[in-house]
């Protein structure tokens, strides 16, 4: 039996209960056959002091997103994904509002995966530009 889109989703966000994704309030909000979205509240708990967004949410956004997307494209119980290289550019800061991470697979390999995370506000304005290279280990049994 297939689960719903909604279950998988949901499946997703339950594993992020305590941990990093949750004090940041990351959450699953979509997939398809090459992307998945992720979506964070910007906040003072993700400010630097000046009061903008800070780059390091930034990046944890975009690898909890793109490091997902891996898992969920991999489709096997059989491995594990880490991140092993992330780069991020910003572009345009941002205070208050919603920030989108939409990870698209760029390669899919068996052992090494490399996305572009496109970090963008609610009008669809590019915040951050992310790339992330993930690797796919067995489990060790």
């Amino acid at each position: 039996m297939q689960q719903s889109k909604q279950a998988i989703i949901d499946q997703a966000n339950a594993v992020c209960k305590n941990t990093l994704m949750e004090t940041l309030s990351i959450e699953f909000v979509d997939f398809g056959d090459d992307f998945v979205i992720a979506k964070m509240p910007v906040t003072s708990k993700v400010h630097q002091p000046d009061g903008v967004l800070h780059g390091g949410a930034t990046a944890a956004l975009a690898e909890t997103t793109g490091s997902y997307a891996a898992h969920l494209f991999l489709n096997s119980n059989d491995t594990f994904v880490r991140g092993i290289d992330i780069s991020a550019n910003h572009i345009k800061s941002i205070k208050t509002g919603m920030v989108y991470a939409k990870a698209t697979i760029i390669h899919k390999g068996r052992t090494t995966q490399l996305f572009d995370i496109r970090i963008t506000d609610h009008n669809d304005n590019l915040i951050s530009l992310c790339k992330l290279t993930t690797i796919s280990l067995p489990n060790k049994k």
